[in-house]
């Protein structure tokens, strides 16, 4: 048989519940290590929509529903603002929500997951727009919004994941004020939408200042133009906690996806390699067990009495012995 001691991974064994232990350590090495690089790999914005909602539901001190509540943000955050209401999902579908701040929310808004409350957050980047959302070649003529849904179930919770909610009928409409103005002979503003992801999309105004949108997300107006500088930071305003890493430079942010996407196609190699040895180690003994049990499931000597003790003795052999004289003739 072959020494457990000799597997590569711990608990990986001959036995059939030694090798299921090993193929859960190595499925928890990998969980584990996926876990890390999607921690490490969560950008700046996801990170302020997390802090953000914690700000927001902290603004529900006695809660009701439809009213509007601005949050308290603290003060390395000046220049954003935050605002909840909750509200019914029955109640949004069949009457929406028509003045949330800049948004318009029409009827036959769809919540999935269904939920009984929910709660409409929204943002105003204000000058971190650029910071937390860049866009290379354009420039911000209004600064990012956003609207995020989560369950109200539980208004002390944190780290919620957002709720996915489509506009069946008319789309979501977003009145953005104090839009900077562009040459006219300039090119044309658009709106831009990130998703959840942070992925841009383009699309065209509805008017001057207004956009539309199906779904949740961050929104603004754009222009794809150098001649726009962006506008500075507000004076005695500290970088926040948690957008450290949201200032460093695209090449350096490309450079460091591409660290964590290499160190975890290694380890996911790795791991497939020590799973494959497993495997093998594992035919390989079950093998030599089988050889062994035919091999003593075999025709056993019959015993016979030797003195005062037993002892094996051959069968009778087939051929009689003969003399070699009586070979000649």
């Amino acid at each position: 048989m072959i020494d457990s001691s000799s597997c590569p991974a711990p608990g990986c064994c001959s036995t059939p519940m030694d090798f299921l232990a090993c193929l859960c350590i190595l499925q928890l090495l990998y969980l584990a290590s996926s876990g890390v690089a999607a921690q490490a790999a969560t950008s700046p914005a996801r990170a302020l929509d997390a802090m953000l909602q914690d700000y927001a539901y902290r603004a529900f001190v006695r809660p009701h529903t439809g009213i509007v509540y601005s949050a308290t943000v603290p003060p390395n955050l000046t220049g954003v603002a935050v605002s909840a209401v909750r509200l019914r999902s029955g109640s949004l579908r069949r009457k929406g929500f028509a003045h949330f701040l800049e948004f318009a929310v029409p009827t036959g808004i769809v919540v999935q997951p269904y939920v009984e409350r929910v709660v409409l957050v929204y943002h105003n980047l204000g000058n971190w727009s650029h910071y937390y959302y860049p866009l290379p070649g354009y420039t911000y003529l209004s600064p990012v919004l956003g609207l995020l849904v989560y369950d109200a179930a539980n208004l002390s919770a944190v780290g919620l994941q957002e709720l996915s909610i489509v506009a069946s009928g008319s789309p979501i409409s977003i009145s953005f004020s104090n839009v900077r103005s562009v040459p006219a002979d300039g090119p044309a503003p658009r709106c831009v939408w990130f998703d959840l992801d942070g992925v841009p999309q383009f699309r065209d105004l509805e008017a001057s200042n207004v956009c539309s949108t199906f779904r949740q997300g961050h929104f603004a107006i754009v222009v794809n133009s150098s001649e726009i500088a962006p506008g500075p930071l507000p004076p005695g305003t500290i970088t926040p906690p948690i957008p450290t890493q949201g200032v460093h430079s695209k090449g350096s942010s490309k450079g460091w996806k591409i660290a964590v996407g290499v160190v975890g196609g290694v380890i996911a190699l790795v791991l497939s390699a020590l799973l494959v040895v497993c495997l093998a180690r594992y035919k390989r003994d079950r093998k030599l067990e089988v050889m062994e049990r035919n091999a003593e499931a075999g025709e056993t000597l019959r015993m016979a009495q030797v003195g005062r003790s037993q002892a094996p003795v051959a069968l009778g052999t087939r051929t009689q012995p003969v003399i070699e004289s009586e070979y000649v003739a």
